[in-house]
């Protein structure tokens, strides 16, 4: 599973992923300050072309320099030379069109992708819908929200182990089959 997005909430559309955000200026020359939601973060750096996108107004431009700084990012940006233009956009999300991202192997995921996914049992029982992912040490983990089709009201935390516990994923049912025991 690929790693390359892990929020939805921000301003993604059906066109566009996020892949980051502009958190704050970083000097005086128009640098900002990077958060990236990529694994590894500085996989953000390997699209030249961006749209920034904030309050509703989008603005595409182009990477001219990124590196990490302590254990965080910086980037220039081409049209972004002042720390004035950089505080104007400072908390813009960075968006990618998802046609410009890599294709997968087959069986491999984008967060994107799996969330919003309903989660069943191997028995056909619901247990809601994928919220979001995170990850851990050992493997990354689905939070799986209840829905109006599941068979309660528990959040449920489930590991992403395909050949596992996750069984099939179906991207065009928008179905996750996994082998999990309801009552966890």
């Amino acid at each position: 599973m690929s790693h390359e997005t892990g929020r939805a909430d921000a301003a993604q559309d059906d066109e566009h992923v996020v892949l980051g955000r502009l958190t704050s200026p970083y000097g005086v020359k128009g640098w900002l300050k990077v958060y990236s939601y990529t694994s590894p973060i500085e996989g953000i750096f390997e699209h030249a072309e961006w749209v920034l996108s904030l309050r509703g107004e989008h603005f595409e431009c182009k990477l001219g320099q990124g590196r990490t700084h302590g254990k965080g990012l910086v980037a220039s940006l081409e049209g972004i030379s002042s720390r004035e233009l950089a505080e104007r956009w400072a908390g813009a999300d960075i968006l990618l069109p998802k046609q410009a991202l890599p294709a997968l192997a087959p069986g491999d995921y984008y967060w994107y992708q799996l969330e919003g996914l309903r989660v069943e049992t191997l028995s056909g029982e619901c247990l809601g819908q994928v919220n979001y992912l995170f990850e851990t040490g050992a493997n990354d983990v689905l939070v799986i929200q209840p829905s109006e089709a599941s068979l309660d009201d528990r959040e449920r935390l489930i590991p992403f182990l395909p050949d596992g516990v996750i069984r099939e994923v179906d991207l065009g049912t928008g179905r996750m089959t996994v082998d999990w025991d309801p009552e966890f």
